[in-house]
């Protein structure tokens, strides 16, 4: 026994039981002990303490540290007390020892556990600040939005940090105010945190409610920081089981924490009936989509992943990544351009996919529609074409298109050229055995040309903000939910189908930027919002569905199908194969020619 900390407990809780046991002769005899069981009282320690000496070590109670004190050091304690209490009971009866009361036989365990168990909670609260008030100084005081299991587990770490110190607690079920967990009190609703802050003199509070819907969470932190408060959040139920966050790390709230939605729920075995074993090629790999493709279906450990990306850059940032988070996963990386028929089809003969996700695309609107209108065309039909074409070749079993809500009733060349490659894939199903399948969904929060990386960048510099229109709304969703969906919309598109997902409720855009100023520290008038117009193409609203298209439910809640009628004839096929053939094509040649074979494309100068 060489650690002082160890011979220092062992040594307490040897006293303890002296105490205890002298204690309970005491409280049996009203503090005026006889001399004669005083004798006895005396003499029995000699074989009482050795007793409980060995008991403690037999019980393991000297592996833990008393500050981490916990139920199970307090079973083992409670255990070890109990044997003691019976041992010494049996040797009183065996030996017949007479000169001791059966009440001390009684007391003195109950005593000990209380003397040993409240000296080991005592220190434990010590160390944590929870007895003296000048220990609460190092760290900041907070208030604590949420009540429940979070709430507690939230309690138990700061208070180890020091970082902060948790002053109330703030939650919306009438149930829980005016009771208190770990000691704090529940004072009142959310919607007071403004008032709770001042009676406190708070310029923090942390959102305990991983599991809130988002409506909640977003109230709670429009509150908070509506108050001029610093708002802080804990990680999600899902990293924290996931490992991938301790609740200790506790950061700022963002956007994506208040705009995230209902977790999806997917059809594993349907996924894996899909993907496990088979060979699967990703294009446009290394976008923010495509990326995020690769993560969800290395999951699945398909037989190999096919990444083909015409980025450098991007193809191999996600080669590293997925060597270093599924080093085993086998995995072939093609730098390619889906545009050139000759390398696709080099492709496609090697590695024999028989799935293939097409993300590859150019996908932001003002930059495609004057100067590089016809790359837009050409990257986002044609490649989607030349793509098409060669998996039907190869036998490649189904082809998922990865559209955009923007190529409904497009008023853009990039959404048009989209609609377009969604009329491209429909014409090759209904001539092939590939099935193909499109999925359409709206932004995704946080993926390249997204506007909240952007809002971040205009708010670090100190503003403006720049808002196109202050009536303009967008649908959203997180990059990993879209990755998700078009899995399961992969697994059940039985082919000619477009799905659509459901985006839920539009945000609008200006309330967004403001949200972003406020959860930054900021008030609008430090950081203002400026309304530059509706750029080229770009509509205030967009749509998920076209007017003549017709939805039905499928038996997942997040995705509906959609079939169009406007098949491509013969003909028409012949025709747009021909244009997208031709050289380089003037922004406005473009606009007439999509005219032409999309025939729901309006373009800016017509509107």
């Amino acid at each position: 026994m060489t650690n002082k900390r160890t011979v220092a407990a062992f040594v307490h809780d040897v006293l303890a039981a002296a105490l205890a046991w002298m204690l309970a002769f005491w409280l049996r005899f009203n503090f005026e002990i006889p001399p004669d069981f005083q004798n006895a009282a005396q003499s029995s320690l000699l074989w009482v303490l050795p007793l409980f000496a060995v008991l403690f070590f037999s019980f393991g109670l000297y592996r833990g540290l008393w500050r981490f004190a916990s139920l199970s050091d307090l079973q083992h304690l409670v255990s070890a007390v109990i044997a003691g209490a019976l041992m010494t009971t049996a040797v009183v009866l065996v030996f017949r020892i007479g000169s001791i009361p059966r009440s001390v036989l009684a007391l003195h365990p109950i005593l000990l556990a209380l003397m040993m168990g409240g000296s080991r909670f005592a220190y434990r609260s010590w160390k944590e600040h929870r007895l003296y008030g000048p220990a609460k100084l190092r760290g900041q005081p907070v208030l604590i939005l949420g009540a429940g299991e979070a709430a507690d587990s939230l309690l138990r770490e700061i208070h180890r940090s020091g970082q902060w110190y948790a002053v109330a607690l703030l939650d919306d079920n009438p149930g829980k105010i005016g009771r208190r967990l770990r000691g704090l009190p529940v004072a009142g609703p959310i919607g007071q945190v403004g008032e709770m802050a001042d009676k406190y003199g708070i310029r923090h509070v942390i959102m305990a409610m991983p599991g809130a819907k988002p409506a909640e969470r977003r109230h709670a932190a429009e509150k908070a920081a509506g108050a001029g408060l610093t708002v802080m959040t804990m990680p999600s139920y899902e990293d924290l089981l996931s490992g991938k966050l301790a609740v200790s790390h506790i950061r700022r709230v963002e956007l994506e924490d208040l705009l995230g939605r209902e977790a999806v729920t997917l059809d594993d075995g349907g996924l894996h009936e899909l993907l496990t074993g088979q060979v699967v090629l990703i294009s446009g790999a290394g976008g923010s989509i495509g990326s995020e493709l690769c993560r969800q279906i290395a999951r699945y450990e398909p037989a190999r992943m096919v990444l083909l990306e015409s980025s450098e850059l991007a193809l191999y940032r996600i080669d590293e990544e997925l060597a270093q988070s599924w080093p085993n996963q086998a995995r072939h990386c093609w730098a390619a351009d889906v545009r050139d028929a000759a390398r696709v089809d080099e492709i496609l003969a090697v590695e024999k996919p028989a799935l293939i996700f097409h993300a590859a695309a150019y996908k932001h609107v003002p930059l495609m529609e004057e100067i590089n209108a016809w790359q837009a065309v050409r990257t986002n039909a044609l490649g989607t074409l030349t793509l098409a074409r060669a998996a039907e070749h190869a036998g490649v079993q189904k082809f998922v298109l990865i559209s955009t809500d923007k190529a409904v009733n497009p008023t853009n060349v990039m959404g048009a050229s989209k609609r377009l490659a969604e009329r491209l894939c429909a014409a090759v199903h209904a001539s092939g055995r590939t099935r193909f399948v499109t999925v359409r969904f709206g932004n995704v929060l946080g993926s390249n040309g997204s506007v909240i990386p952007k809002f971040r960048e205009q708010i670090a510099r100190g503003g403006p903000v720049t808002v196109t229109h202050p009536e303009i709304i967008r649908y959203f969703m997180t990059i990993p939910e879209a990755a998700q969906l078009v899995l399961q919309a992969g697994w059940m598109g039985k082919g000619g189908e477009i799905l659509v997902l459901d985006m839920g409720e539009p945000i609008r855009i200006a309330d967004l930027a403001r949200d972003m100023i406020r959860l930054s520290g900021f008030a609008e008038d430090e950081i203002r919002i400026e309304f530059t117009g509706l750029r080229a193409g770009e509509k205030l609203y967009e749509e998920l569905l076209a007017d003549d298209e017709k939805t039905q439910s499928t038996p997942h809640p997040k995705l509906r199908v959609a079939r169009c009628q406007d098949v491509l004839s013969s003909e028409e096929l012949a025709a747009l194969e021909e244009w997208l053939g031709l050289p380089v094509r003037a922004p406005d040649d473009v606009r007439r020619g999509l005219t032409e074979f999309v025939p729901e494309y309006t373009p800016p100068a017509a509107n």
